[in-house]
């Protein structure tokens, strides 16, 4: 790929680099937004501090230090410091692989240590209580509402949900399902995840029984290329993560759970029942397409801690 031009400024630098994460890296739009926010919180500082705009082959690892003590003072998370800076290092690799500078600044800079936050998850009970919500909605739709609606979306969310903890997908990586992507005869799902990395992943039989029931509702079922999930029964559009993450809350503080949980609990709860039914680290990471086994490893801390406890509270000489 040709050299960005040079005369480029700071913020078409950055705007490079987000059509490079989403085009060519496949980055989700989550991703592409957080580090946009991240960068450009940057070149804010930069531009208020200095009056101009960032040069990014002038700038100094002491550059990056007076940032890093301003982020300090807004008193933001550890997580909020670290996003930004990983969005920094990701941007530097972009720009050196470009010829655009010759090292990065940032390169052993020595960051806060991030917070050991432990996955939130639901507990089986509860999953199987936010599984049926969908279905419950429906039942007391069908006797309130005096006017024809549609049912196909509750469906939907019933499929949705049944997928996303059967398969441990992340909400883009379930938006971006097509028909296609389904094996019902061998239960199998084809997956593209982050960096466009495929993956195949075992999906139950009562997600797959879901999905059949969605499609039953539909005037006109999905084929082919079409996404699995439709925002619309009459539009071949695909669900967007914004529509299943505000569905998912109505459900939770439908079935009594915290409307605040994100879908990404889910797939928390997916890897965490796993390790605890005695599925291996290795097979988990590879399920849920993490790069790093490190990353994986929050969950058996979880299921650690649970045990603990369950110790704890038994054992007559804990």
């Amino acid at each position: 790929m040709p050299d960005e031009p040079q005369k480029l400024s700071g913020e078409e630098f950055i705007d490079a680099f987000l059509r490079h994460l989403q085009d060519e890296r496949g980055a989700s739009d989550y991703t592409v937004r957080n580090y946009s926010h991240a960068l450009h919180d940057f070149l804010a500082w930069h531009q208020r501090e200095r009056d101009v705009p960032p040069a990014w082959n002038k700038l100094l690892r002491d550059d990056f230090r007076f940032f890093l003590r301003a982020l300090g003072r807004r008193k933001l998370s550890r997580a909020a410091t670290h996003l930004r800076f990983s969005a920094l290092r990701s941007y530097y690799k972009f720009l050196i692989r470009r010829g655009l500078v010759d090292s990065s600044p940032i390169r052993g800079l020595v960051l806060p240590k991030a917070e050991q936050r432990l996955p939130k998850f639901l507990t089986q009970a509860q999953m199987v209580a936010l599984l049926k919500a969908p279905y419950e909605e429906l039942r007391r739709h069908r006797q309130n509402s005096k006017r024809e609606f549609d049912e196909s979306a509750y469906h939907r969310d019933v499929a949705i949900l049944e997928t996303i903890y059967s398969c441990g997908l992340r909400v883009s990586e379930l938006s971006a399902l097509r028909v296609s992507d389904l094996d019902f005869q061998e239960q199998i799902v084809r997956v593209q995840g982050k960096g466009k990395k495929e993956r195949l992943i075992p999906v139950g039989g009562p997600a797959l029984e879901a999905i059949n029931a969605y499609w039953n509702s539909l005037p006109q079922p999905p084929t082919g290329n079409e996404p699995v999930f439709l925002a619309k029964p009459g539009r071949r559009k695909a669900v967007s993560p914004r529509v299943i993450q505000l569905r998912l809350k109505k459900y939770l503080a439908a079935a009594g759970l915290d409307p605040a949980l994100t879908p990404h609990k889910l797939r928390h709860s997916y890897a965490t029942h796993l390790l605890d039914a005695g599925a291996d680290l290795r097979s988990v990471q590879e399920l849920l397409g993490h790069a790093h086994l490190v990353t994986t490893q929050a969950y058996t801390h979880v299921s650690t801690e649970r045990l603990k406890k369950a110790y704890d509270k038994a054992h007559p000489r804990a």
